[in-house]
């Protein structure tokens, strides 16, 4: 659990880890810059960087907020890229109490390689699919990617991001320079163009009169956008948002 400080303005600071690629493929700093965006603070402890190519690199970050709530959702989000708390602990199961629902808090699975902590030990989790739960056989400790519609009463589904961790999609070794900007889902496009057009038609909306709408999903929060899209729900640029 994140702790205060012993600094009289009560800081909350949490230490994680990230290892791998974190340096060429824009890893650490979209950490870092996630940390900052949400109302933290960061101090990079410690940080070895790979000699070769193919050498992974290292990071302790020690990570603060004014808040213990802001200090988890802080360490949660970025949890989603690779971060861990360097004080995992196993991860907390709660039983599904009907079919086709998973318990409240139940922690959305990305499309990258994830693992959960169980009895001390890492678990890979299987059927690795984006917007699921996991959930978790209690004799054995397998994991596994479930969706929400064929879950059953009864089945053990991992809540939080506690004992869990990530493994994002990193640069691999003879890819030229920027040809991974050639995917269709590249985070990594111009999008100057597309965000000033769509800003633009939510401004002339709004001063119209009318209602904006957004379909959003998990990627919202993936992506620490959350607080962004409050301040143009309050501000009234958006004026419906639809989520499941």
């Amino acid at each position: 659990m994140p702790r205060p400080s012993a600094a009289p303005s009560h800081v909350f600071v949490e230490e994680v880890e990230v290892e791998g690629h974190i340096i060429d493929s824009l890893i650490l700093p979209k950490i870092l810059d996630l940390i900052i965006a949400a109302g933290g603070k960061f101090r990079i402890k410690q940080i070895s960087i790979g000699q070769a190519r193919n050498d992974p690199s290292y990071a302790l970050v020690e990570v603060s907020a004014p808040s213990g709530e802001l200090l988890e959702e802080i360490v949660d989000s970025i949890g989603d890229h690779g971060a861990t708390p360097t004080n995992s602990q196993d991860c907390r199961l709660v039983e599904a109490d009907i079919d086709g629902a998973f318990p409240e808090g139940f922690y959305s699975t990305t499309n990258q390689r994830t693992e959960v902590r169980r009895d001390d030990h890492w678990r890979p989790v299987a059927d690795q699919e984006m917007d699921c739960g996991i959930v978790v056989d209690p004799a054995s400790g397998d994991a596994r990617c479930l969706p929400m519609t064929e879950v059953r009463r009864g089945q053990s589904v991992v809540v939080g991001h506690m004992g869990v961790r990530v493994f994002p999609v990193q640069r691999q070794a003879g890819v030229h320079g920027f040809e991974f900007m050639n995917s269709a889902v590249s985070t990594e496009k111009p999008k100057g163009v597309a965000i000033r057009q769509i800003a633009r038609e939510l401004f002339d909306v709004r001063a119209a009169g009318g209602k904006s709408a957004i379909v959003g999903g998990p990627a919202i929060v993936h992506t620490g956008s959350g607080e962004h899209l409050c301040q143009l729900l309050r501000r009234g640029y958006v004026g419906c948002l639809l989520a499941g």
